[in-house]
Parts: structure tokens; sequence; C-alpha cells
């Protein structure tokens, strides 16, 4: 299944499951066209067709509740019940029992992507230390 095949299943699915305002929809093919960044963070149905056949010697990784759509820009700052400042995960509507690896790979594959695209500055060797787990 290629790329058109599986939005056009997925995005099938949810409009059987609930309301899709088809306007927003196109927004959101127009904004998945602007940077490889965007596709990345609006394809994570794409991404579980495609991870276990690319990274399959990574599956059998231990099982975790993992936040399984997680990239760099899901990680950011906000005031607790106490006031303080805190920082985190702070998007876990995708969270599913997965291999470890899959947050892994995912948030190192995002990091390289908006490496390419300017929005970070970091080194691939430097990236690919601070993603592994420790040996």
């Amino acid at each position: 299944m290629d790329v058109l095949e599986s939005t056009r299943s997925y995005e099938g699915w949810l409009i059987g499951h609930t309301f899709v305002s088809q306007r927003h929809l196109l927004c959101k093919h127009e904004l998945m066209r602007e940077t490889p960044f965007s596709f990345l963070r609006a394809t994570f149905y794409r991404w579980t067709q495609v991870w276990p056949e690319v990274c399959c010697e990574l599956r059998s990784a231990p099982t975790v509740l993992a936040i399984a759509d997680l990239h760099i820009e899901n990680f950011g700052t906000w005031r607790d019940s106490d006031g303080r400042l805190v920082w985190g995960i702070n998007d876990f509507d995708e969270s599913y029992a997965l291999p470890y690896t899959n947050d892994l790979v995912r948030l190192a594959a995002s990091a390289m992507i908006a490496n390419d695209g300017h929005q970070l500055s970091l080194k691939r060797k430097d990236a690919c230390k601070r993603f592994s787990p420790a040996t």
C-alpha cells in the first residue's frame, strides 16, 4: 500500500467514526505538503504501517506504554497544579503498548527531518548518540 492509498484508507476509517470537516481535511493536506516535518506529524497512521517493516530488527525490544506519535514538538513547558513550571511530553493521544524503540526511532527521525529543514541545529551523529539506548 502506498502513502496515497494509506491516507485514503485512514481518512475513510476516520470519517466512519467521527465527524470530519472536509474543509479542515483539505487544509491538513495543504499543511502536509509544506515540509517533511509537517508530513511526519500528520501521518502517524502511515508510520504504524511502515515502521515494523523498515525497522524489523527493533520490533523485539521490550514493550512499554509508548507515546507512539513522539516527535520533537511533543515536548514543552506548562504550569502544574502548584504553579511550578514543568517540562515534559505534552501529547499522549496516540499512546499504545509498543516496543520502546518505536519512540526512539520516531524521535530521532523527527530530529533529523527538523535538522534538514533548518528547524533544529544538531549534528546527526550527536542526535543518534542521544537517542540510542545505553549499552
